[in-house]
């Protein structure tokens, strides 16, 4: 079992659900804002807008990860919301260009995202249905690269076909989920064996399990709440604190998303040859005390040198912390739990961002930016000192699980 390996071929198709769902955000977080400017001047009602995503991800994505886990069809668990809201997706995002009114833009942005919704937590937890407890990680790493790359493509060819039309864009990323969801259903085949063995040993409750879990979790929405805050604010710290437009701004924060790329796969390894928990200890030792730096340090070039070493420790946080929160799910709970990270994780993207704004309007300053980056990564780091499961183990996993798993990943 150890000497087993991750077969990348399998992987990268497996990452190609991420790649769909990643493929679409970039695009619709660029063009949307321009299309409800037209009918929308306050700035603060586009933003509630732009939030939508975030709102339903809290309300729906744990819905429709935990029916997920009771849904026993023909086609598998997980790949019916993919049939059904990939599809509809497509079609939504596709008509959104399409709009010539308020009221019609809003109904396909709010459609769309609720069919986004129906698919992205069943999605992602086709991953741990299918791969080793111990090959998580490097799994994650490979699917958290290709959706990396799918936003890189967008930004990308994105922009470069807005100039070409307004709606290319948004038909591109409608193919390329279509494309996705057939490469998916035909060579992804889920596992049967594994869940129907879950309901006997589904009872046990272990206490000490449960509070681990509360604890990661409250971890991951302390550092997504240092880490959204910076995401979205950067570019005006960077204006009014280092005097340098937005634009250039933002290209300097792509130094941290180019690395954090670099960085997934090879996170993946450092979590197998470590363990998750350290590994994840490090990125956030790591991530603290570049943030910490990035409070004194105002030299453009030495702000990107720091930004990269970030996003390596951020690889390091991110690639591992789903598998360890599905690891500590009982058999036939994996979708509930992809729900529980995917509910703690978009929390923090709605909190931090107006917590933050409120705490500079309070300050008058974007100063206290990375002050309060290092507060939430210092929250998380308590939170993870209490996390005693997650790590990899085999025990719950039969002779006949782990032959159906090395059969078909």
């Amino acid at each position: 079992m150890g000497q087993e390996k991750l077969d990348y071929r399998k992987t990268f198709v497996l990452g190609l659900g991420f790649f769909s769902v990643s493929i679409v955000w970039p695009v619709y977080n660029s063009f949307v804002p321009i299309m409800l400017e037209n009918y929308i001047k306050s700035t603060t009602l586009i933003g509630a807008v732009m939030t939508i995503d975030n709102l339903f991800a809290v309300i729906f994505q744990p819905i429709f990860g935990a029916l997920s886990d009771k849904t026993n069809t023909r086609f598998g668990r997980r790949m019916p919301y993919l049939l059904i809201g990939v599809p509809l997706a497509a079609i939504f995002c596709s008509l959104i260009p399409s709009a010539n009114s308020l009221p019609m833009l809003m109904t396909f942005v709010i459609l769309m995202n609720f069919a986004m919704s129906i698919f992205r937590a069943p999605t992602v937890a086709l991953m741990p249905d299918v791969t080793p407890s111990h090959l998580r990680s490097k799994a994650n790493g490979v699917i958290n690269f290709m959706g990396g790359l799918a936003a890189v493509i967008a930004y990308g060819l994105g922009g470069f076909l807005y100039k070409k039309g307004t709606a290319y864009p948004f038909y591109m990323s409608s193919i390329i989920m279509t494309m996705a969801l057939i490469l998916l259903y035909i060579f992804i085949k889920e596992p049967e064996i594994v869940e129907e063995k879950a309901k006997v040993k589904n009872k046990e409750k272990d206490i000490d399990k449960s509070k681990s879990l509360l604890f990661i979790l409250f971890a991951i929405f302390f550092w997504f709440t240092g880490f959204n805050a910076v995401e979205t604010f950067f570019s005006l710290y960077g204006q009014y604190e280092l005097g340098i437009d937005p634009g250039k701004a933002s290209m300097i924060l792509t130094s941290f998303s180019l690395s954090f790329l670099i960085f997934a796969i090879p996170a993946g390894f450092v979590g197998t040859k470590l363990g998750r928990k350290k590994t994840i200890l490090l990125g956030i030792v790591g991530a603290l005390t570049v943030f910490t730096l990035l409070i004194f340090v105002k030299n453009i070039s030495a702000m990107i040198v720091l930004l990269i070493i970030g996003g390596m420790f951020w690889a390091f946080i991110n690639i591992n912390s789903y598998p360890m929160v599905v690891e500590m799910a009982p058999k036939g709970g994996v979708g509930t739990y992809t729900g529980y990270y995917y509910f703690f994780s978009s929390c923090a993207a709605i909190v931090s961002p107006i917590l933050f704004g409120w705490i500079r309007d309070m300050a008058h300053s974007y100063k206290p930016l990375f002050i309060y980056s290092c507060i939430a990564f210092g929250a998380a780091l308590f939170c993870m000192l209490f996390v005693k499961h997650g790590d990899f183990t085999n025990k719950n996993y039969t002779e006949e699980d782990l032959k159906f798993m090395k059969e078909n990943i």
